[in-house]
């Protein structure tokens, strides 16, 4: 019998959609007696409702460049004890996903599923806590009710999978009816652990990442296409998918500095950005190399070319700089989970962090008289590194569809 796997995604951000790729890519080449594992992802926002989805998906990429900082008190405030875990089952926004879900359960029928972001796994644990109870504090109609409660207890609900794609933790993902967690790193496995989770559900098994990203051209070629010289210390500036943070500042920052280096700046999605700092640069007489893109699809090339990322901690692109080996310097940041991504990579020794003495003029400085610096930071990305995500978390879920025959 064929094994099938559902992968829910959202659309908050770009991170979400990447790492369910990059598990879905190493799924489908596992079989089990002969039979391909079918496989597929289901952005869980659309499948619910356009216009919700619109909402969120567009009013979190609002918030994240036009008002980081009320981001910022909402995560906070949903971490307090004003709002702690397993007390988001009841709002209104994972109630009518779990009602969705019902009727895609019983669609789909699949073995297991897994979520790379919380909010569907919210809903689905909702589900699967009213298996194990003969009553529902959820009205819905009479007959989907009967069709699911045929079909689905507590003991054959499907294993549900938590993929966190950030080096933190929130209450939103911890749910006493997920089976496992896999994190980026055994830090995060602590901060688990250290919020009641047991040690043997949390599986630091690294941030997913499609294996075509570990892929690249030689840096010389790549740097020649973008007008660059191979021997220059090159940076890269970006803001996320849709160019966040304070971009036009920190060029005019980076433009000042008295050192002879490189800049690329990439926009992403983010038109309106790209097209005023091309209006800037050529307005001003610039005593540097500077190019500016908007989105791009060879960032497996750029990130292996560059020398220093100045960049915003976003989960993937914070994993995407690791396993290029590239040095961090983050001068803003969503409050939040990216805060808390520069917390771990501060800890590791891996990126540099701005403040209001140690500027990103004083830092990158520093960096380029004594390469020896970029050497210690590189050295750091190396010992906490994870190659192989994608195909280890596709183990692990081929050898929970297996313990399913």
């Amino acid at each position: 019998m064929i094994k099938k796997v559902l992968i829910m995604s959202a659309s908050t951000g770009g991170g979400h959609n990447r790492a369910a790729r990059a598990i879905k890519e190493e799924l489908i080449k596992k079989t089990i007696d002969g039979e391909n594992i079918e496989c597929k992802i289901i952005d869980s926002l659309k499948l619910v409702n356009t216009t919700m989805d619109k909402i969120i998906s567009r009013g979190y990429e609002k918030s994240a460049i036009y008002t980081p900082n009320a981001y910022g008190r909402v995560y906070r405030f949903s971490e307090s004890g004003l709002a702690s875990k397993n007390e988001f089952k009841d709002n209104m926004i994972t109630t009518f996903m779990a009602k969705k879900f019902r009727t895609l359960l019983l669609d789909e029928q699949p073995d297991i599923i897994i979520g790379t972001h919380p909010f569907p796994m919210i809903a689905l644990s909702t589900l699967k806590k009213q298996c194990s109870h003969t009553s529902s504090n959820i009205v819905f109609h009479s007959n989907l009710n009967d069709r699911f409660a045929s079909h689905f207890n507590e003991s054959s609900f499907p294993t549900l999978i938590s993929v966190l794609t950030d080096y933190t933790t929130h209450s939103t993902w911890i749910q006493n009816e997920l089976d496992y967690y896999v994190v980026g790193h055994e830090y995060v496995k602590e901060l688990l652990i250290s919020e009641g989770v047991d040690a043997h559900k949390v599986k630091p098994l690294g941030i997913p990442v499609e294996k075509s990203f570990l892929q690249h051209r030689d840096r010389e070629t790549v740097l020649a296409e973008l007008g660059f010289d191979s021997d220059k210390l090159t940076v890269l500036l970006m803001g996320g998918s849709f160019g966040a943070g304070n971009i036009k500042e920190t060029l005019e920052e980076l433009i000042s500095i008295d050192r002879d280096f490189q800049i690329l700046v990439v926009t992403g999605k983010n038109e309106s950005l790209r097209e005023k700092l091309e209006k800037k640069l050529e307005l001003h007489n610039i005593n540097k190399n500077v190019k500016v893109l908007g989105f791009t699809n060879k960032m497996n090339d750029i990130l292996a070319s560059i020398d220093v990322l100045v960049t915003k901690p976003g989960g993937l692109t914070t994993t995407e700089a690791l396993l290029k080996d590239v040095p961090m310097i983050v001068p803003y940041y969503i409050p939040g989970q990216e805060e808390e991504n520069l917390d771990f990579l501060c800890n590791c020794g891996s990126a540099l962090r701005t403040t209001k003495k140690y500027s990103l003029s004083v830092l990158l400085k520093v960096l380029i008289d004594d390469s020896s610096r970029l050497d210690i930071l590189k050295k750091n990305i190396k010992s906490i590194r994870k190659f192989n995500s994608s195909q280890n978390i596709a183990n692990l879920i081929e050898s929970k569809l297996l313990e399913c025959k």
